[in-house]
């Protein structure tokens, strides 16, 4: 069983599925009808008029209704749209059983406690027909599909057949077709004439002109065809099968009997049993020959009609069944129990099928067929021994040996390897195979195949089925493997995907996701799609996350149209993902499909049934988002230009990106068009939009945008729209315009505003419009002190009169040197303020017309020439004898192989103009002229003094070295702060003065003249920087030898100096980028390694279990080869004498691992046979092996995978979170927690790169 939907409510006793829509009706035993939208897994409605429980509840076929019936003896027609009853039918004396409509006809069908069953017309509200016979209750009854038939089920224990042809005769004479006419006969004549009393049946007719005889005496327009005997007990459910003359019945004596009927006779064919308690619904699937029945002894049982024996059983522990409802047109079910219901399914519908080179394989009827796209052609290759989607059907294929896995998860999950014929040829006989057990199986090379066996162990079989190779899973909760490449495998755990190394026989990468059920990858391999039930990931192929999409209902299935694009399908929609995260529909299904391909417009697919379809699709939208996320933006035009892409989602997609100015293109909503002209600043089509809108919010939001701009003409607009007075005041001082701020004071004036008029007198220096002002305002001894103050004797000397008049002292002036206020005049009044001028942006560069790349390549640094075989280690790696048998260590050494290593266009004859008709002009001797004309005959012109070379390289590089090398070192400390993050930049002070000395070369001329400085350039113009990525390798190479000569100290320096280069190296290619990076990553590692190492040196010796620690940690920095060796040699020695023999050990596995010096292994594994007698430790160290870990470099602690980590913001060593902000130990420039920008690199001829 596959349970789709489930619900936890009072007892269900009926249900109904909706014929085209994702609905399900539950009735409930408190009275309540739900409407659930079983696809989506809410409550749409429910619906509570009944009183008491509801038994019965039916959709109708074509109508927006459903019919209840409920122990309240009412049966209720209800609209879901209008979402309430519509009409009540009373007749019914006693419970109600069931109601059901008819699929053509306007009739409802009910049966009751009260032992009738009875047929309605809902359209006219009425009771059609009584159906008596049965002497109990009525259980269930039901229209047959086609025939004109009624079925019933009683408490009696009989099944009965009822024919209702007559009762559709007499009420619905419309579908009486021509043939039923005819056999009916001509009319019978009237016999009143005949006899002068008439018959009694002309007597009748006329005493009651519209009832016919046989109403009278009962009528014939519904009689029993067949009675069914044969059960012990009551029955409790009869369902007609929906094609064949086959009736199931299901009743209290446990029993689920089978019957046929014909023409003339029904019998029983055959009796299931099984149930060990009362059998409460049985009916017949509608697409496969089984039938399912429910019980009070809270099973589903499943009986195969041909075989007559039970195939299935699905039990609950508390909850009796009452009821089961089946989808006529998909392979749903549901069932009514104690507790709630269950939709679910038998059996997945998902063909197994596997895409392949222009074509897709699949298992198709107990046959393996390949489709080609390109011809169409559907060849059965061979046939299988089972149909492959009986029990969850996987299949793969092995496209250069032929080979087939088909993986079954019955049973605890099997597999089945078939060799398929070549070429295409089919073979009708069944394969053999090779078999095996395991819950999972896919192919993991050429000629082999792994496998997940019961005790999730990874077994590597060759094609004879022979076990070569056993690997133990990272995660004991492994429990299902996907197919990658050659030796790798994908393998599920829990909430999470590990990418498996079965070479090295571990995990690479790990990523968190929900439990995957697909694994799809793209074309070149460099990104994988992991599909979960509601949610699709998109990652590398590190598995380093790019995006998630997630869903509200199933994904099925899914393809990648190209590298970038992911297309999948969900029940009801073809979706597309990108790479970045942008997702959307591309168009709606009616069934669910699986694709199998998608290129360009075109999906291939395979349907529930196994057929391959193919639908054209209009990807514009996902094109066109792809195009905007990689910039292509004439590709993005052309698309603008010949689609129809419109809609509100567009435009929100191209503001959220940042390109409004785009969405501008597809907008003719005024509205729309204004938003987007403010974001993207586009003042003129604002203006526009906002004159047409004439909306005052609008013209506020443009006063606004355009105030920005200092586009005061149209701030001057929105503002008379707005009528915003003191802004428009104010916007008129600040352009200096005096003749409309004195416009402004009669405006205010006019509106009696007091304070415009004082605000604008006040602009203007208007001295006697504030006084009058004052005194209308009554504010006399404000009004004296402004006329005094400015010099206005003669209205002061009224307003001394009036003060004195009313009795009120005079005051006295504020200032004893006055000044007047007025403002100052700017420079431009009428033009808006000048903008400077931008480059258009790419999208416009490109409306304009208008027009690349990196190597990858090996950087070399992971060994930098290290020979294992000379890598004894020196004396400083503290090697003596363990005094295991008499054995000691030795001598050191290191070193290794190199890293590795025109004509001018306007001259020509007569240039001089002589063909223009100039004469020369008299003028005479000029002054001074003999000695111009000593000096050459003309004048002499100074040239411009240029811009030196230095200059140059401070104003536009955009790499620290270069500002260096030009003497600005404050301008490239500022540049290193910006890429690193640096909060110490003193250790880099050596390093600047290098670059400055060696950008320029000394001349010496002759003795008596100064020195002269050439500047030494590289291709460009650009300086020559001295650290370069050879020379930073060269060191590397140098400190690689004092580590392994155990010149700790020495050492750490050395990688110390060459990470603070780092900082300052020149790098001429992305490729060169990528080995700074990695030889930055170098030398952190050994760095921490290093002052691990020095700080156990410095520990005393009752500080023991410190000591231990320190080596510990020390094994698991990422170092080379042959010094991790001799790392795990020490800590392996220090362990032993701590008589910390399980760590020993441990470290000794580990050295063996590393295939050392034959003396090495030989010491390893003495460790190893001493310590298995006692795998103890003497006490704990604060150290777990099987966690990752890295060391934090401030207290040397491991933080644990999961642990919050801060990282130095230039080397990217970790730390415990609570040295966020201090300097970093390892680069001593750093700042912990810091962020930057990275590294910035120039091709050969200097134009940047990033």
């Amino acid at each position: 069983m596959l349970t789709k939907f489930e619900t936890k409510s009072n007892r269900v006793k009926g249900l109904a599925f909706h014929s085209s829509r994702p609905w399900v009706l539950a009735s409930l035993h408190n009275g309540v009808v739900q409407l659930w939208d079983f696809r989506m897994g809410t409550l749409i409605d429910r619906f509570d008029e009944h009183d008491g429980p509801v038994r019965g509840v039916c959709f109708h076929q074509s109508q927006p209704l459903f019919v209840t019936g409920g122990d309240d003896y009412k049966i209720k027609v209800w609209n879901y749209k209008l979402r309430r009853c519509l009409f009540s039918l009373l007749g019914h004396l006693d419970y109600i059983r069931t109601v059901q409509f008819h699929v053509e006809h306007p009739w409802i069908v009910s049966a009751s406690d009260d032992q009738t069953i009875r047929i309605w017309n809902w359209q006219q509200r009425s009771c059609v027909s009584v159906l008596t016979g049965h002497n109990h209750y009525v259980m269930c009854a039901q229209f047959h599909v086609k025939d004109d038939l009624v079925l019933s089920a009683s408490l009696d224990q009989t099944v009965r057949v009822w024919d209702i042809g007559g009762l559709r005769k007499k009420t619905l004479p419309e579908t009486v077709t021509p043939e039923e006419r005819s056999a009916m006969g001509p009319p019978m004549p009237d016999p009143a004439g005949s006899s002068p009393g008439g018959s009694l049946s002309s007597k009748l007719g006329k005493a009651i002109p519209n009832m016919k005889v046989e109403d009278l005496f009962g009528g014939n327009d519904a009689t029993v065809k067949y009675v069914l005997e044969g059960h012990d007990r009551g029955v409790n459910w009869a369902s007609f099968h929906s094609t064949l003359p086959l009736i199931v019945s299901g009743a209290d004596d446990r029993q689920v009997k089978l019957w046929r009927m014909n023409e003339t006779k029904a019998w029983e064919v055959d009796t299931l049993r099984g149930h060990i308690n009362n059998v409460s619904c049985a009916l017949f699937h509608p697409k496969q020959e089984l039938i399912i029945s429910n019980s009070e002894d809270k099973s589903i049982r499943v009986w195969d009609m041909s075989k007559r024996q039970g195939v299935q059983t699905f039990r609950r522990e508390h909850d009796r069944f009452w009821i089961l409802a089946v989808h006529q047109e998909s392979n749903l079910l549901a069932a009514g129990h104690d507790g709630g219901m269950i939709v679910f399914k038998l059996e997945r519908e998902r063909p197994a099928f596997t895409p392949i080179s222009g074509g897709v394989l699949f298992v198709k009827d107990r046959y393996v067929r390949s489709f080609d796209y390109g011809s169409g052609k559907d060849t059965a290759l061979m046939s299988i021994r089972r149909s492959g989607n009986s029990g969850g059907p996987a299949v793969h294929y092995n496209e250069q040996e032929n080979m087939l896995l088909v993986c079954h998860d019955t049973d605890g999950g099997s597999y089945e390897l078939y060799s398929v014929p070549r070429d295409g040829r089919s073979s009708d006989q069944s394969q053999e195979c090779k078999r095996g057990a395991g819950s999972s199986a896919v192919f993991v090379a050429r000629q082999r195949f792994a496998v997940l066996d019961k005790n999730r162990q990874i077994l590597i079989k060759n094609f004879q089925n022979e076990v070569t190779k056993k690997c133990a899973p990272p995660h004991a909760s492994t429990d299902c493997l996907f197919p990658v490449g050659t030796g790798m495998l994908l393998l599920r755990s829990e909430e999470r995907i590990s990418l498996f190394d079965v070479q090295q026989r571990k995990a690479v990468a790990e990523l968190s996701t929900p439990a995957v059920k697909y694994v799809v990858w793209s074309p070149d391999n460099s990104h994988v799609a992991l599909l979960s039930k509601h949610g699709v990931v998109i990652a590398n192929k590190k598995l380093e996350q790019l995006c998630m999409v997630h869903e509200t209902i199933r994904i099925k299935s899914g393809a990648w149209d190209g590298n970038e694009v992911f297309v999948y399908s969900t029940l009801n929609h073809i979706k597309y993902c990108l790479i970045n995260g942008d997702s959307g529909i591309i168009r709606t299904l009616d069934v669910p499909v699986y694709i199998s391909r998608v290129s360009g417009g075109t999906v291939h697919c395979l349907d529930r049934e196994g057929k391959v379809r193919k639908m054209v699709v209009d990807v514009t939208e996902c094109q066109f988002k792809l195009s905007l996320h990689k910039k292509e933006f004439e590709r993005v035009i052309r698309i603008i230009k010949q689609s129809r892409l419109s809609g509100h989602a567009i435009i929100a997609y191209l503001q959220k990106k940042g390109f409004p100015q785009v969405a501008l293109h597809f907008v003719s909503d005024e509205q729309t068009r204004f938003n987007l002209a403010v974001e993207c600043g586009n003042v003129d089509i604002a203006l526009q939009a906002a004159q047409a809108l004439d909306s005052k919010e609008n013209w506020h939001r443009l006063g606004a945008e355009a105030l920005k701009h200092g586009n005061h003409q149209v701030v001057e607009m929105a503002y008379q729209r707005t009528k915003d007075m003191e802004k428009l005041s104010f916007l008129y001082l600040m352009t200096g315009n005096i003749d409309k701020l004195k416009k402004m004071l009669k405006i205010a004036e006019m509106r009696s505003d007091v304070m415009g008029r004082f605000h604008n007198a006040l602009y203007l220096g208007d001295v006697p419009e504030r006084v009058k002002l004052l005194v209308e305002a009554g504010h006399i001894p404000l009004a004296y002190i402004t006329a005094l103050t400015y010099g206005l004797t003669e209205q002061a000397e009224a307003l001394s009169q009036q003060l004195t008049a009313a009795g009120l002292p005079l005051p006295e002036p504020l200032s004893p040197a006055p000044k007047m206020l007025y403002p100052a005049l700017p420079i431009s009044r009428d033009s808006n303020w000048p903008l400077l001028t931008v480059s258009k942006g790419t999208f416009e560069r490109t409306l304009a017309g208008g027009g690349g790349g990196g190597a990858t390549a090996d950087s070399g640094l992971g060994d930098a020439g290290l020979d294992l075989d000379d890598m004894d280690g020196g004396g400083g790696w503290g090697d003596d004898d363990l005094d295991l048998d008499g054995t000691g260590g030795g001598g050191g050494g290191g070193g290794g192989d190199p890293l590795g290593d025109d004509a001018d266009p306007l001259g020509g004859e007569g240039a001089d103009g002589d063909g223009w008709g100039t004469e020369e002009l008299d003028l005479g001797d000029l002054p001074g002229g003999s000695e111009r004309a000593s000096m050459g005959g003309g004048y002499y012109v100074a040239p411009n003094v240029g811009m030196p070379l230095t200059t140059r390289w401070s104003r536009e590089s955009r790499l620290a070295a270069d500002h260096a090398a030009a003497g600005s070192f404050e301008s490239a400390m500022q540049l290193l702060q910006r890429q690193f993050g640096l909060a110490r930049l003193e250790p880099l002070r050596g390093a600047f003065l290098a670059l400055a000395a060696s950008s320029q070369s000394v001349l010496a001329p002759a003795p008596s003249l100064p020195s002269l400085q050439a500047p030494l350039t590289r291709p460009g113009g650009w300086p020559c920087v001295c650290i370069s990525l050879g020379s930073l390798v060269e060191k590397l190479k140098a400190a690689y030898g004092l580590v392994t000569g155990g010149k700790f100290a020495e050492a750490l320096d050395a990688f110390k100096s060459i990470m603070g280069s780092i900082a300052l190296a020149l790098a001429l290619s992305r490729q060169q980028v990528a080995e700074l990076k990695e030889l930055l990553g170098i030398c952190r590692e050994y760095i921490t390694g290093l002052r691990l190492e020095l700080l156990r040196r410095t520990l005393g010796a009752d500080e023991k279990v410190r000591a231990c620690e320190l080596a510990a940690y020390f094994t698991h920095c990422n170092l080379q080869p042959a010094h991790m060796i001799l790392a795990l040699r020490s800590a392996m020695n220090i362990s032993w004498k701590a008589k910390l023999k399980r760590s020993a050990a441990a470290f000794a596995r580990r050295l063996l691992e590393l295939n050392p010096k034959p003396e090495f292994a030989q010491t390893a594994r003495k460790v190893i046979q001493a310590c298995e007698s006692d795998l103890t430790d003497d006490f704990t160290m604060a150290y777990d092996e099987r966690n990752p870990f890295v060391v934090c470099n401030k207290s040397f602690v491991p933080i644990y995978r999961g642990s919050e980590i801060a990282y130095s913001s230039f080397c990217r060593a970790p730390y415990l979170p609570k040295f966020k902000g201090a300097v970093c130990e390892v680069d001593g420039i750093g700042q912990v927690g810091g962020e930057g920008t990275g590294f910035s690199e120039v091709d050969a001829d200097g134009k940047f790169l990033s």
